[in-house]
């Protein structure tokens, strides 16, 4: 079975790329040999994008999803559709990219976010400019003026923002790089993606960040939610 490259996990910049059809799901996927769309998952929703057959049709994708196994990602184009692709097909596939920027802002800024407020974080989710971490942490007063102030602050540092991988076995030694009680890092491969915000913070993380934290722009911190005795939703977005 040939797993799908995940080519955004080495630059979630590329808006382009040609690619193989391996097969298709039953309920309207396309998988393919390469991808440089994000499959949803923790927290981060799924991308969408168009195929372009060798004919010049190009097809919708609504959604960008892990087959069942979870080597391979499936691009949703619906069942009808989908039959109409067979293995071997050349394609080309382009990043329904404003969406995707978006996201990517808004997850660096929650990784921010979590230097801010260091308490175990419990939930969290990442919408098309906003989006929010849940925290393990008593009522403290939380004020939003005062956590946008600290949080812009981390951006204007301008601060570069890299991936490196480390072994299973590393991030088991290190159990306190893990934030996320409710997300696990992903795992499968025999290593882990850690990604670093220079100066700031070193997190496992699959997902897709902006290279430095300038380009995250002005945020604010727009609700804070009681959620239990022990946890707090603080609820980001942006500005610009």
């Amino acid at each position: 079975m040939t797993a799908t490259a995940l080519l955004f996990r080495d630059d979630a910049y590329l808006r382009r790329c040609d690619a193989v059809v391996v097969g298709t799901t039953p309920d309207g996927g396309v998988i393919l040999d390469r991808t440089i769309c994000y499959a949803q998952g923790g927290g981060q929703p799924g991308d969408s994008a168009v195929i372009r057959r060798a004919d010049g049709t190009e097809v919708p994708v609504s959604n960008t999803v892990y087959a069942a196994d979870r080597t391979q990602i499936a691009h949703v184009v619906g069942p009808e559709e989908a039959t109409r692709f067979a293995p071997g097909d050349p394609v080309s596939l382009t990043l329904d990219w404003e969406p995707r920027l978006k996201r990517m802002r808004v997850h660096t800024a929650l990784h921010l976010l979590s230097v801010v407020l260091p308490y175990p974080v419990t939930g969290g989710a990442i919408g098309e400019g906003d989006g929010r971490l849940d925290f393990d942490i008593a009522d403290s007063g939380l004020d939003k003026t005062d956590l946008t102030d600290r949080l812009n602050a981390l951006i204007a540092r301008d601060a570069a923002v890299t991936e490196s991988w480390i072994t299973d076995a590393e991030l088991d030694a290190n159990p306190g790089l893990v934030k996320t009680m409710s997300v696990k890092p992903p795992r499968g491969s025999g290593k882990v993606r850690l990604v670093a915000i220079e100066g700031i913070d070193l997190q496992p993380c699959g997902g897709t960040h902006v290279r430095r934290t300038s380009e995250i722009g002005t945020v604010a911190v727009t609700n804070i939610e009681k959620k239990g005795k022990q946890n707090r939703r603080v609820r980001i977005s942006l500005v610009d």
